[in-house]
C-alpha cells in the first residue's frame, strides 16, 4: 500500500481522478485494486482573526497520539498561492497520506465545503466535517489591525474576511457547516468546544 494514493502500487500509473469504493482504491490501467485507510477529515475553518491560529496549538497538545493537527498556511507559498484549486488538491493528498497511519487530521485554515468537495481527492476521506469559527465584524476588525506588519492586513484585504465571516454565517446550514462564535469565548473554552466536536465524530 503506497502513501500517495494516486499512485497505483502494482504499475505505478498516477490517478487524476482516484477510483474509490468503500476503502479500496482501484487502477484504470492495471484493474490492480487496493485498501486504504478511508477516515473522516477535520476542517476547522473560518475567517482570518477568528482563532483558529491560536486553537491549533491547543487542540495539538490535547488530541497528542490521537489526531493530527495542521495549519494550512504553511504550504501558501511559492506557486501554490498562484493556483488555489492545487493548494487544496496539494493539501488533500497530504492528509490523505497522514490517514495511512491510522491517525485522523485537522486541517486548520480559511477553506468552504464548494473549495474541497468538487475535487477528485475528495474522495480519499469518508467524510469531511467542518467547523468554522466566526466572530463579529468589530472584533475581527480589531484583532487583524493588531496583527504584525509582515502579515500584510491592509483594509481591503479585512474588508475581504468579514465578507467572508458574513457568508459563512449566512450559509452554514446550507453548506452543512457548524459555527462557534468567538467574539468573546477564550481559547480554553473554545478548545473545549471544538475538541468536544471532534471526539464526538471521530471514528469508532
Amino acid at each position: 500500500m503506497g502513501l500517495d494514493l494516486r499512485i497505483c502500487p502494482a504499475c505505478g500509473d498516477r490517478a487524476d481522478r482516484p477510483v474509490v469504493s468503500g476503502a479500496s482504491l482501484s487502477c484504470r490501467r492495471c484493474g490492480h485494486r487496493w485498501p486504504f485507510r478511508r477516515l473522516p477529515l477535520f476542517a476547522l475553518t473560518g475567517p482570518s482573526g477568528a482563532g483558529k491560529s491560536t486553537l491549533g496549538p491547543l487542540l495539538a497538545d490535547r488530541f497528542a497520539g490521537e489526531v493530527v493537527v495542521l495549519e494550512q498556511d504553511v504550504l501558501w507559498t511559492g506557486a501554490l498561492r498562484d493556483d488555489v484549486a492545487a493548494f487544496r488538491a496539494v493539501w488533500l493528498r497530504m492528509a490523505a497520506m497522514l490517514h495511512q497511519n491510522g491517525r485522523p487530521v485537522v486541517l486548520c485554515g480559511t477553506v468552504a465545503p464548494p473549495e474541497f468537495e468538487p475535487l477528485p481527492e475528495r474522495a480519499f476521506f469518508s467524510e469531511i466535517h467542518y467547523l468554522a469559527l466566526v466572530g463579529t465584524p468589530e472584533s475581527l476588525t480589531r484583532r487583524l489591525r493588531a496583527r504584525p506588519a509582515w502579515r500584510e492586513w491592509d483594509e481591503p484585504r479585512i474588508a475581504e474576511m468579514l465578507e467572508f465571516n458574513d457568508w459563512l454565517r449566512k450559509s452554514a446550514e446550507e453548506l452543512g457547516v457548524d459555527l462557534v462564535d468567538t467574539t468573546e469565548a477564550s481559547a480554553e473554552a473554545t478548545a473545549d468546544h471544538v475538541e468536544k466536536w471532534i471526539r464526538t465524530r471521530l471514528p469508532t
